[in-house]
This record gives C-alpha cells, structure tokens and sequence, in this order.
C-alpha cells in the first residue's frame, strides 16, 4: 500500500507475470474505491482500509475486465458500498449496481468520461477541484512497458479491442486539468499529468 498524496491510497493486490494489480482507495467526504481487483482479492483491499482506518461508502468501477470488476460483489458485500458501474459494462458482475453512469455523468466527485478502444466500456475518472484523474486502462504508465517511469502510454493492442479507437479517445481528455493521473498497470503519473497527457496525445499529431 502506497500513499501517493493525502487522501489518495495506491492498493496492490496482487503481483503476477512481472506486473501489480491494484485498487485505489480515496479518502474525503465520501471515502470511495475505485475499481475491485479479483474475487480472491477481497481480503487485501478489505484489510487495506481497515488499516489506513477509513470507511469507504461507495466503489466505482472504470470498465468490465476481470482484474477490474472481479472483486465487485465481495467488497459491495464486505464493506457495504454503494456501486457505481458504467452503462455499456456487459461483464457478470455478480451483484445488481446501484447506479449505472455514462458520459459526463457526475460519480460522487468525479465526471465519467467515455474513452472506448481498450474496452468498449471504458471510462476515465476525473475530478479537477481536487486535481485527480483516475485514467482506467485508458493508458498504461510507461514503464509497464519498459520506459521510463512518471509518463503515460497506450496499452498494448494485444490488450485492446480497438487501439486505434483507443489512441483518439485520449483527446476527449484534453478538456481537463489534473495535476495527479492514477493508472492501474505501472506506475501512476504524480505530477504536471494532465499536461504530460496532452503532449503524449499532439506529438503524434492525433485529433484533439
């Protein structure tokens, strides 16, 4: 468990095939985790807030891959949370949401941005009164793939449904301003993010 910033908690909760698997847990007026790891994670994000002594009212959940919703109906069930589960995820979850959300929703304190190519289902996370993004597998950081550490990179296609749709979607994120972009494979932007975005997404001279 790492504390990247006051409030914000990056939770591993599992090591495997030379890469982390996590949560994060977000401390404030309504204490929220977002994304659930695996059905057999339960207990590591459960002992996680039980020992950072934070009561997490509600979970929110990026997109529909394995890693990202398995522990869903666990922690809904541990921790009594109220869910929240993007309107285009088609995955078992294994427990009805209590709210479904798209495009420009509000989700507690954040605005749900629609970023299909990973998934068709995949959202970011973004909250710029408090200077967050929590970016899904929108992009990876990009040393999980060999460069070095506090900038962003695509997914690999082997990951992705569409990565050409994934790469054009980033420009539906330029309209923000975060200082902090949390990733869920390698390690997260912590600084100047939403600017290192932008630069990753003109470089290559994509559509804004």
């Amino acid at each position: 468990m790492t504390e990247l910033r006051s409030g914000v908690y990056d939770v591993t909760v599992r090591e495997a095939n030379g890469g982390r698997y996590r949560v994060f847990v977000l401390d404030g007026e309504t204490p929220t985790i977002v994304d659930a790891g695996f059905a057999d994670t339960v207990g590591e994000v459960v002992d996680a807030v039980d020992e950072l002594g934070i009561a997490p009212e509600r979970i929110a959940v990026t997109h529909g891959d394995g890693d990202h919703v398995g522990g869903l109906a666990g922690l809904v069930e541990a921790l009594d949370l109220e869910s929240w589960v993007p309107a285009e995820c088609e995955a078992d979850l294994g427990v009805e949401p209590d709210h479904r959300f798209g495009d420009g929703d509000a989700v507690g304190r954040f605005e749900a941005v629609h970023v299909p190519g990973h998934t068709e289902d995949a959202y970011a996370l973004v909250d710029e009164a408090g200077d967050l993004a929590v970016l899904g597998d929108a992009v990876f950081g990009a040393d999980a793939r060999g460069l070095p550490e506090g900038y962003f990179v695509l997914p690999a296609g082997y990951y992705s449904a569409d990565l050409n749709r994934a790469d054009e979607s980033l420009g539906r994120l330029l309209d923000y301003e975060f200082d902090m972009g949390l990733v869920f494979h390698g390690e997260s932007v912590t600084a100047d993010a939403s600017r290192k975005l932008e630069r990753f997404v003109r470089f290559a001279g994509r559509p804004d």
